[in-house]
C-alpha cells in the first residue's frame, strides 16, 4: 500500500504492520514498539543484528516525559531545548536515556539505554499522534546501504509489497546527531 493519509499508516502500524515514511533527513521504516513480530520483520528487512537496537520517534515531549525523569535538571533541559527546536533545515537530534522497564528488550538491543527523538518533521509527528504515542524509527535501507531519500529508494529496496506513507523530506541533510544523555558523549556526529 501507498498512501498519503496519516490516519491509514496509524492503523497499519496499529495492525502490527511496517511503515515506510520520510523522517527529517532519510526515509525511516516504522512499526508498534511494542509489536514483537513487527519489529523482527523490520530487523529482517534491513538484515540488522537485534544487537543494534533501534531509534524511538516521538510527536512531543509528553510522549517521552517518563524516560527524561532519571535525568539531571541540567541534562533534561538540554535535551528538552534540543526537541524543541523550530528551524527544520537544522540537524535532529537522538538521545540515548534511562530505559524504564516499559521499554522492550528488543528495542534497545544489547544496550542499556534507549534512543529516542522527538521530531519537528510535520508529518512524522502527525503519524506518531495519531498512532497515540512513540514509533520504531529506523533508516530504510538494507545493512550497508545509503539510506533511501525517495518514495522510488525505498520501493528498490523494500518492493511494493511494504507499506508506504509517501510525502516529502525534512529539510536537514543529516540523519540525527545521537548523544548519550547521561554522559554527554557524542555517539554519531
Amino acid at each position: 500500500m501507498i498512501t498519503t493519509s496519516v490516519a491509514e499508516a496509524a492503523a497499519c502500524l496499529k495492525d502490527g504492520q511496517v511503515l515506510a515514511y520520510p523522517t527529517e533527513a532519510v526515509w525511516g521504516l516504522g512499526c508498534d514498539p511494542y509489536n514483537e513480530h513487527a519489529f523482527h520483520q523490520i530487523l529482517k528487512l534491513k538484515q540488522r543484528p537485534i544487537e543494534k537496537g533501534v531509534i524511538l520517534l516521538a510527536a512531543h515531549i509528553s510522549q517521552v516525559e517518563h524516560l527524561l525523569q532519571d535525568l539531571t535538571t541540567e541534562m533534561r533541559e538540554q535535551v528538552i531545548e534540543s526537541w524543541s527546536n523550530d528551524r527544520p533545515a537544522e540537524r535532529a537530534t537522538t538521545w540515548l536515556l534511562p530505559a524504564h522497564q516499559e521499554i522492550p528488550a528488543w528495542i534497545k538491543g544489547d544496550h542499556p539505554k534507549v534512543a529516542v527523538r522527538v521530531t519537528n518533521h510535520p508529518l512524522c509527528m502527525a503519524l506518531c499522534q495519531a498512532f497515540g504515542g512513540f514509533i520504531v524509527s529506523t533508516s530504510a535501507n538494507p545493512a550497508g546501504l545509503e539510506p533511501a531519500r525517495s518514495l522510488q529508494d525505498a520501493i528498490r529496496y523494500f518492493d511494493q509489497n511494504l507499506n508506504y506513507l509517501n510525502g516529502d523530506l525534512g529539510l536537514s541533510q543529516q540523519p540525527s546527531r545521537i548523544i548519550d544523555a547521561v554522559s554527554g558523549a557524542i555517539i554519531r556526529d
